[in-house]
């Protein structure tokens, strides 16, 4: 039986992202892509092209570095590490997330205590 699978909501890959490189260190793209949808057990889509224009766009905001090195298979391939900001911005992002998810709880389910 196939499982549902959705894409990642607007705004919340960076975070998948910064908190994936925190807790695995330096991972190429595909890895990093990997790795949300293995966490996530598969619930999730990572589409590739859209990876990599969060990486692009993480990497201009100097959240983490960029650097050429060879993957598991041999092969030529740009490893993404969390930079001293980019570990600010994920905590910043945490604390973003717990409060939205705490609201969007509340809105879902008022009578419920959260």
């Amino acid at each position: 039986m196939a499982k549902d699978r959705s894409p990642i909501l607007q705004g919340t890959l960076d975070l998948m992202v910064l908190k994936t490189l925190e807790q695995m260190g330096p991972l190429h793209g595909y890895g990093i892509a990997r790795r949300i949808e293995q966490v996530g057990q598969d619930a999730l889509t990572v589409n590739q092209g859209t990876i990599y224009l969060c990486l692009v766009r993480l990497v201009q905001k100097k959240w983490i570095s960029a650097e050429w090195g060879k993957s598991e298979n041999g092969r030529k391939a740009k490893f993404y590490d969390l930079t001293r900001a980019g570990r600010r911005q994920l905590q910043a992002e945490v604390e973003n997330w717990d409060r939205i998810s705490g609201v969007i709880a509340r809105v879902l389910d008022p009578a419920a205590e959260v």
